[in-house]
């Protein structure tokens, strides 16, 4: 038997695809929707899998709150902005584009799972049109 189950979130977010030939160069930011599956082979005493409050905790401490609008950008970047600007600045070591970002997420993620849940897969949307998928 295979569980999946699946926790969708929302959160704002500034980046700069540098290197990038077209608008998503500048500085611009999206709403992203994030949406994390996870496959459970056993259900508790409890009848769950894993109860979606702790999928909530999980990925809201790891990611959500993190990346919540934050401006998100390359270590490197060549991209200046006042110090004012950078309350909330990720430096990352790759160009954050929704793909790398999934990675990136999966990272923070997978090391959380309790015993017995594994991340299935992550969808990220930056607009309603776009959307990547990892799946793991």
């Amino acid at each position: 038997m295979k569980l999946l189950l699946t926790k969708k979130f929302t959160f704002e977010m500034a980046h700069a695809l540098e290197g990038y030939g077209g608008k998503c160069a500048h500085l611009h930011g999206h709403s992203y929707h994030l949406e994390v599956t996870v496959e459970g082979t056993e259900v508790g005493s409890d009848g769950m899998a894993l109860d979606f409050s702790q999928l909530k905790h999980i990925v809201q401490q790891a990611v959500v709150d993190r990346f919540d609008h934050a401006l998100v950008l390359r270590q490197d970047s060549d991209l200046r902005l006042p110090a004012s600007d950078l309350h909330n600045l990720i430096a990352v070591p790759f160009n954050p584009t929704t793909e790398n970002l999934l990675i990136h997420f999966s990272s923070l993620l997978q090391p959380l799972m309790p015993q017995g849940i594994r991340l299935h897969s992550i969808r990220l949307a930056e607009t309603d049109t776009s959307v990547a998928e990892l799946l793991l």
